[in-house]
């Protein structure tokens, strides 16, 4: 059985538990999601699953062929997940049920090709983009307050290093918060339910899986 799907971040609501405590969680639809390839290592070098999400009619011909064992038209986003334990076979249908309530998971925005990450802030300064402090306010400094400072000496090294936090492009970014918590899964309408926040605008294409590095 794979241990991720493909799903999209509805948005987020709250939910109450049993002894009345509100909890807010963001509404993940995870299905349904259909086997189109199986990757071996006889054949491929590495044995993973291809998983299909959100049905479409607007494909490629060649797009066309490689989806042709499937009950649906086509599918928009196509990746690749690690499976366990059962064997899936191609043109199965999966949805929530793969996840269960209490479980711990990831959800990573911007892993499947073509899809947005974290939210897009544009071209940002040092002090939005990495927290700096700033110049000093007072003393003169009239046009120095979100000024990023000195990014090195001018006869040593002679060189600004690469890697140095400067100005510029923020957000849409792939972007994974571990561990958090499902809260509920609805298998009839393939929605699950986690605690928190998930990175990424509404309708954003999202990969759930199974955490990693939960704790035991």
């Amino acid at each position: 059985m794979v241990n991720a799907l493909i799903g999209r971040k509805i948005g987020m609501t709250q939910v109450f538990t049993e002894i009345g405590e509100a909890v807010g969680v963001t509404v993940l639809e995870v299905g349904p999601n259909y086997v189109s390839q199986i990757k071996t290592l006889e054949r491929d070098g590495y044995e993973a699953v291809q998983l299909g999400f959100d049905e479409t009619k607007k494909l490629s011909k060649p797009e066309r062929g490689h989806l042709k064992a499937l009950s649906v038209p086509g599918l928009r986003h196509l990746h690749e997940v690690q499976a366990t334990g059962e064997p899936v076979e191609i043109g199965q249908e999966l949805g929530a049920g793969v996840f269960e309530k209490g479980e711990k998971v990831d959800v990573t925005v911007g892993a499947v090709n073509g899809t947005a990450g974290s939210k897009g802030k544009g071209f940002a300064g040092t002090v939005k983009r990495h927290g700096f402090a700033g110049g000093p306010k007072t003393h003169g400094q009239s046009d120095r307050h979100r000024a990023p400072g000195s990014i090195g000496a001018s006869s040593t090294p002679g060189r600004v290093f690469k890697g140095m936090r400067m100005s510029g492009q923020m957000g849409n970014k792939r972007r994974t918060v571990l561990n958090l918590e499902v809260v509920d899964v609805l298998p009839d309408r393939n929605l699950v339910l986690v605690k928190g926040g998930v990175p990424g605008a509404k309708n954003g294409i999202v990969v759930i899986r199974k955490a990693v590095k939960a704790r035991k």
